[in-house]
């Protein structure tokens, strides 16, 4: 990182590593939307943030090819799946398996982190 501090970690950097190479990528760069945010890419975990997520009606139930593992940081939100609803606020982990078929409901402001393996990839 040489001499440049970080002094807001969500908004100032992100860290992007391409196989044995670690770059700097400024985080203004890696957006993918409004909420979500790229923050680090790797042949084999993605990680992401999404910021300010403001409640909402149910989404639309997904399901992926990718197991995703999520730290709350702010906020609440429900997560739907197989049956169950897990409440979700703040300091709280979850872990999604691939192949679940699963929704959010966010019920306030909503700060978190995901990571997903295999990555899921960048698109603008």
């Amino acid at each position: 990182m040489g001499d440049k501090s970080v002094h807001n970690f969500f908004d100032e950097i992100v860290f992007f590593a391409a196989n044995s190479t670690i770059e700097e990528v400024d985080g203004m760069h890696s957006s993918k939307g409004d909420a979500e945010k790229f923050l680090a890419l790797s042949s084999t975990v993605t990680m992401r943030i999404w910021k300010d997520e403001q409640p909402t009606q149910d989404k639309p139930s997904v399901t992926r090819s990718y197991e995703t593992l999520g730290y709350v940081i702010k906020g609440k939100a429900e997560l739907y799946s197989a049956g169950q609803t897990v409440t979700l606020q703040s300091s709280d982990s979850h872990v999604v398996p691939k192949e679940t078929e699963h929704t959010y409901k966010i019920l306030e402001s909503f700060i978190a982190v995901g990571a997903t393996s295999p990555p899921v990839q960048m698109h603008g």
